[in-house]
């Protein structure tokens, strides 16, 4: 039996540890971060045009613009930030 030689140049260990999916509580605040400010804006962009809809039109209208704006946009570069800010403090 042959005990396998330890590698003589390892791969060094990584000084940043990479945070792990955002908790529940986490997740809602970005959720809210990214869709208050985007159906605002939307909101004032189209809201003459929009006050001439139905309800139930004029909800679908603004969740066909604003959830992948959201899905697509924002929530990428609200992961990212979580995770800087996160491994930025855990580091200092």
């Amino acid at each position: 039996m042959t005990v396998p030689a330890s590698d003589p140049n390892p791969a060094p260990i990584s000084q940043h540890r990479v945070p792990g999916p955002p908790t529940k509580h986490q997740l809602a605040l970005m959720i809210w971060l990214a869709v208050f400010p985007t159906l605002t804006v939307i909101n004032l962009a189209l809201g003459d045009w929009l006050r001439t809809l139905t309800p139930v039109v004029r909800t679908f209208v603004l969740a066909t613009i604003a959830v992948p704006i959201v899905i697509y946009g924002l929530m990428p570069q609200l992961h990212r930030l979580r995770r800087r800010l996160l491994t930025r403090t855990a580091t200092s």
